[in-house]
C-alpha cells in the first residue's frame, strides 16, 4: 500500500502521449470536462486508443499532468509550436511525476557534466538503490517495475531529442525559452542541458 510517498509507476503505463495530450486539450480546458472526458473514454472520437482500459489510463494520466501545472499555462500551451509545446511538456512530465524529475536532476544533468556525457539504464537503477533507501514504497517495488520506469524516463528522453541511439545525451531548446523565466521555472533552462552563455543570453533577451 503506498503510504506518505511522493512517487508514483504510473509513468509505465502511459508514456509520452503527446499527441493525445494535444487531442484531450480542448476537453480539459472545457467547463463541461468532466463528462467530456467521461463520453471519450467511451466513445472514443479523438484518442484512437482500440481498448477502453487503455483510454480509461491515458485519460487518467493526461488529466494527471494536465491538473499539475496552472491553467494559465495550458492556455499558452495550445498557442505554442509543435516543437515549443514538445518541451513544454517534457516540463509537465518533470513536474508531474518525481521519480522523473528525480532521474533528471540528479542523474541526467550530473553525467552531462561529467566526460561522457551519456545516460544508460544502469546509471538510474542505481539512482533507484538511493531513493529506495530514502522511500519504502520505491523500496516495494519489483524490479521489472523500476526496469520499466526507467526504461520510460529514457524513451522521454529521446521523445524530446535529448538522448540518442548510443545513450549520447544533448541540449534541446525552442524558440520561447525565455517563456519559462516568465512562469518562473528557470531550473528548466539548466534542465534542458542548456550552457550557462546560452541561459544568460536567453536572460538578456527576455529583459529587452
Amino acid at each position: 500500500m503506498k503510504v506518505n510517498s511522493a512517487y508514483t509507476a504510473a509513468i509505465t503505463g502511459a508514456g509520452f502521449l503527446f499527441e493525445e495530450t494535444n487531442a484531450l486539450l480542448p476537453l480539459l480546458l472545457s467547463p463541461d470536462r468532466a463528462p467530456l472526458l467521461k463520453d471519450e473514454i467511451a466513445n472514443n472520437r479523438l484518442l484512437h486508443i482500440n481498448a477502453e482500459t487503455s483510454r480509461k489510463r491515458a485519460v487518467a494520466e493526461i488529466s494527471r499532468r494536465f491538473d499539475a501545472m496552472p491553467l494559465s499555462f495550458w492556455q499558452a500551451y495550445a498557442e505554442m509550436t509543435e516543437d515549443e509545446q514538445r518541451l513544454a511538456l517534457f516540463l509537465v512530465m518533470l513536474k508531474t511525476y518525481k521519480i522523473l524529475f528525480d532521474f533528471h536532476i540528479d542523474v541526467t544533468m550530473r553525467q552531462w557534466r561529467s566526460i561522457s556525457r551519456s545516460i544508460t539504464l544502469d546509471d538510474l537503477m542505481m539512482e533507484f538503490n538511493e531513493i529506495s533507501a530514502r522511500d519504502s514504497f520505491v523500496d516495494s517495488w519489483s524490479e521489472n517495475t523500476k526496469d520499466r520506469v526507467a526504461s520510460a524516463y529514457l524513451a522521454l528522453l529521446r521523445k524530446v531529442g535529448m538522448l540518442d541511439r548510443d545513450n549520447q545525451l544533448s541540449a534541446v531548446k525552442a524558440d520561447n525559452m525565455d517563456y519559462y523565466l516568465r512562469i518562473g521555472e528557470p531550473w528548466f533552462l539548466d534542465a534542458c542541458l542548456l550552457s550557462p552563455y546560452e541561459i544568460e543570453q536567453i536572460r538578456k533577451e527576455a529583459a529587452e
